[in-house]
């Protein structure tokens, strides 16, 4: 069972495959209005990494020079890169698209997407374990873009990821957690490092995982298409810590009748009727 810390810890610095990273949010790099508002995002949040698709965006050569900076920004971010395998359908596609990403951007770490439905972006469940342990066996650090059921993430860390992300909802659509349950369960009964990657709307929604001791949140959508993205990002990164911090201080049980905040017996006046 995933337990508050005992002590008074750091609400900020999270651990992945044994790396310390001082932040527990990560941000999406895609459909900001422009590449400054997105180099704001990322300046004013410090994001522990940037998500980087490989099929959307490759660095400029002397051969294909990027027309709009957006590989240079990248570089000038100072934030560790984690290339995806969006759009992946199939297990090879997986493969061959991580090990593209692991020589172009020169890293280990590999969000692993492998789209099962093309409606609902759903993760393809019967295959995610398979792919995850192909490139554990090919040295990647894996996190796995996953839904919130249980056995499906327990066959993921059994694989050997150090990490699961499973969703919120589907992505982009900002419902916030569908199934609190099932994630808190989720949570409860799995003790590796988990991010709730999709679905997340607003900042309460950040608020309320961290708050039920998920270990970081990834956004894109929720932040890139809001009317100011740099303010929603400062939000999402308040809402994160804060939520972290509650986690932490060990939150009140809900109780089904009312409670007395101050004691009534031995207080002056007081008397039976």
């Amino acid at each position: 069972m995933h337990l508050p810390p005992t002590s008074c810890e750091s609400t900020t610095s999270m651990v992945l495959y044994g790396q310390t990273f001082e932040s527990r949010m990560m941000l999406g790099t895609s459909r900001y209005p422009s590449p400054q508002i997105l180099q704001d995002c990322i300046q004013s949040t410090r994001p522990a990494f940037l998500t980087v698709s490989l099929r959307r965006q490759l660095p400029s050569t002397q051969e294909t020079p990027a027309s709009n900076g957006f590989w240079e920004l990248l570089k000038s971010a100072g934030t560790p890169l984690l290339p995806n395998t969006a759009g992946c359908h199939s297990l090879e596609e997986v493969i061959a698209t991580a090990e593209m990403a692991r020589e172009v951007f020169e890293t280990d770490w590999i969000k692993l997407e492998l789209i099962g439905d093309d409606y609902t972006l759903q993760p393809d469940t019967l295959q995610l374990p398979r792919a995850a342990q192909s490139l554990i066996q090919k040295g990647f650090k894996v996190l796995p873009y996953c839904t919130e059921d249980l056995i499906l993430c327990r066959k993921l860390v059994d694989v050997g990821c150090q990490a699961v992300m499973p969703w919120a909802a589907p992505i982009g659509t900002g419902k916030g957690p569908m199934n609190p349950y099932a994630l808190r369960m989720l949570r409860e009964h799995l003790d590796v490092p988990m991010i709730v990657d999709a679905g997340l709307g607003l900042p309460s929604h950040a608020a309320q995982v961290m708050e039920w001791g998920f270990d970081g949140v990834l956004l894109n959508t929720a932040v890139a298409l809001s009317q100011n993205p740099l303010l929603m990002a400062k939000a999402f990164d308040q809402a994160v810590k804060a939520g972290r911090m509650a986690f932490e201080a060990g939150a009140i049980e809900a109780q089904d009748t009312p409670q007395a905040s101050t004691p009534v017996l031995g207080t002056p006046f007081w008397h039976q009727a």
